[in-house]
C-alpha cells in the first residue's frame, strides 16, 4: 500500500465533511484515470467495486461523459445510423 501525503487544510476538510479519506482518495484517483481515458469504465468499475453500470451512470452525474464525441463526430454517426 502506498502512502500519500496531505496538506493539513485538505485533510481537515475532508474529516469536516465525514469523507473517508482512504475512499475518498482512490475514488478522486478512479474517476480522474477514467476522465483521462488511461482506464476503461469497466476496470474503473472493478476498482470501486461497483457494476460497470452504475459506474458509468456515477461518473456521468459527477460530469464525467461516457462517450466523448465533438459535434462533427455526433453529426456523422446519426447520419451513418439513419442509413441503415
Amino acid at each position: 500500500m502506498s502512502v500519500v501525503h496531505l496538506n493539513a487544510e485538505l485533510a481537515a476538510l475532508l474529516h469536516a465533511s465525514n469523507q473517508p479519506l482512504q475512499q475518498t482518495a482512490q475514488e478522486l484517483i478512479v474517476l480522474e484515470l477514467y476522465r483521462r481515458g488511461t482506464i476503461t469504465s469497466g476496470k474503473a468499475a472493478h476498482l470501486l467495486r461497483m457494476s460497470r453500470f452504475d459506474f458509468v451512470q456515477y461518473a456521468s452525474r459527477l460530469g464525467i461523459p461516457f462517450f466523448e464525441m465533438t459535434e462533427d463526430e455526433w453529426n456523422a454517426e446519426h447520419q451513418r445510423l439513419g442509413e441503415l
